[in-house]
């Protein structure tokens, strides 16, 4: 089919050369200025305009020079060496700084004989909107980057257990022993009882520390999505998978730490994989043939109780003899009751902090009498949460034990009764077996009798020497000296 532009010139190569030299044109006469160097970086053409703006009177005087000493920090050199155009650069001069590009002239073979520059702006403000948006995005990139890098750290440390009992003091030891090493922990202990506090801690007393701390909880997550959350995927590895693929858990705790929150609900076919993980150190994304280094140092948590599970079938025994290497029981509160006087008032300074107005709550000794004499089945976790709400809806800073009550265990009466009245009132009559009429009317008033009994006990094991018995029984000399004055027992 013939074509009808009018016109139309004999060859194409023709059209070709005059729609260079069209456009070298438009650019010599709407550039700032333009100038050409041999394959030496020679300069072998340079227009006025640009010419003078560097010194030179006549273009002529800048011919044969090499490139640098026409134009100082001059990059037409590396162009012309790696025969690569650098399109869009700022050339700072001793005056305004200049926009330019920069493109390598080649021969017909395709070697590099030579470059061509043109300075496009020079003034920037003509680029402020391009130059604006970049650097928005550079900042949010930064700020993105610097967030994530946070929520990657250790957020507590050993300080953060709060605690001076016996137990707590050694669950304090065996962590920082265990931040030394590198072999996986295992913490174990009822929820709420601080086991993701000590993961951090471990992390940010060791060597990796610098390094991500990465948590998956993996009750959290259903099964079919726990493998792509460790390993990751290839695009389109699924359906519905993201188109960029996706990268797993190992691959970003590379070098530093993987937090594995309640391990006991992690499936069994995928225990046998993260076993191979542990052991090869290295792993294939789901859909991928791509081999993975993987430098990981495990921490691994649960509530449950690993050997009954292993017992069932339920957990690997070969999984669980590689994780149970450095063991840790974070014990429960009830077993620290010493500790809940320190506790409620570093959580209450947490809370006073987070209160607007400068709030600063302290608890009377009938409310801390009311939270020793509870079992605290949720531990720590429970303990924040009733200090909390009674905080939220406390008209006083001073909290005592009525304004307490309602937030403790189920809110019984019986617990506000136990402990209310002066410090030397009469406790429940402890129940003796066969009078019915001594039983105690609530579980609060039983656990008052008990106490008074285990300490009354304990007292006279001791010859009634209260700092030897508040070390026996793992309790503060003047928490000691407090529930005695509660109880009414005779020292």
């Amino acid at each position: 089919m013939m074509n009808d532009w009018a016109g139309l010139p004999a060859t194409y190569s023709d059209v070709l050369r005059r729609a260079m030299d069209s456009l070298f044109r438009t650019f010599e006469n709407f550039s700032e200025g333009t100038f050409i160097v041999d394959a030496e970086a020679r300069v072998v053409w340079i227009n006025k305009r640009y010419a003078a703006r560097f010194g030179f009177a006549d273009p002529e005087q800048a011919i044969g020079r090499d490139c640098e000493a026409v134009i100082p920090n001059s990059l037409m050199r590396e162009v012309v060496k790696t025969g690569k155009p650098i399109l869009l650069d700022i050339l700072e001069t001793d005056r305004e700084p200049l926009v330019v590009t920069r493109l390598p002239l080649k021969d017909d073979a395709g070697e590099t004989v030579g470059a061509v520059g043109f300075a496009l702006f020079d003034e920037l403000k003509a680029l402020t909107p391009l130059f604006s948006h970049y650097s928005r995005v550079q900042e949010e990139l930064i700020a993105t980057r610097k967030s994530l890098a946070q929520a990657r750290r250790a957020k507590y440390t050993f300080g953060s257990f709060v605690g001076t009992s016996a137990a707590s003091l050694e669950v304090k030891r065996q962590a920082r022993r265990a931040a030394q090493l590198e072999s996986p922990v295992l913490l174990l202990g009822e929820t709420g009882t601080g086991k993701e506090l000590l993961a951090h801690a471990i992390h940010g007393g060791s060597a990796r520390a610098n390094q991500p701390l990465v948590t998956v909880n993996v009750a959290a997550i259903p099964d079919t999505l726990l493998e792509v959350e460790f390993f990751g995927a290839a695009p389109g590895a699924y359906t519905g998978a993201d188109r960029k693929g996706r990268v797993g858990k190992f691959e970003l705790a590379n070098g530093g730490t993987l937090f594995l929150d309640e391990i006991g609900d992690m499936p069994l076919p995928l225990q046998g994989k993260l076993l191979r993980v542990l052991q090869d150190k290295e792993f294939e994304p789901l859909g991928s043939n791509r081999i993975v280094r993987a430098d990981v140092r495990i921490i691994a948590a649960t509530s449950a109780d690993l050997p009954a599970l292993v017992a069932a079938g339920r957990f690997r025994a070969d999984l669980f003899y590689r994780l149970n290497v450095l063991t840790i029981h974070a014990p429960p509160l009830r077993e620290r009751a010493s500790d809940i006087e320190a506790l409620a008032y570093a959580m209450l300074e947490d809370l006073s902090t987070q209160a607007r107005g400068g709030s600063h709550y302290e608890l009377q000794d009938d409310a801390l009498r009311l939270l020793c004499a509870y079992a605290w089945p949720g531990n720590v976790r429970e303990l924040r949460n009733t200090l909390e709400r009674a905080v939220m809806l406390s008209d006083s800073e001073r909290i005592d034990a009525r304004a307490l009550a309602p937030f403790v265990g189920s809110g019984q009466g019986g617990a506000l009764s136990a402990i209310q009245g002066a410090p030397h009132a009469q406790p429940p009559a402890v129940a003796e077996p066969g009078n019915p009429a001594m039983q105690p009317s609530s579980w609060n008033e039983a656990m008052a009798a008990f106490e008074k009994r285990f300490l009354s006990d304990a007292l006279r094991a001791n010859g009634g020497r209260v700092v030897d018995t508040a070390a026996q029984i793992g309790m503060g000399r003047a928490t000691l000296y407090k529930k005695i004055a509660a109880h009414g027992i005779e020292i």
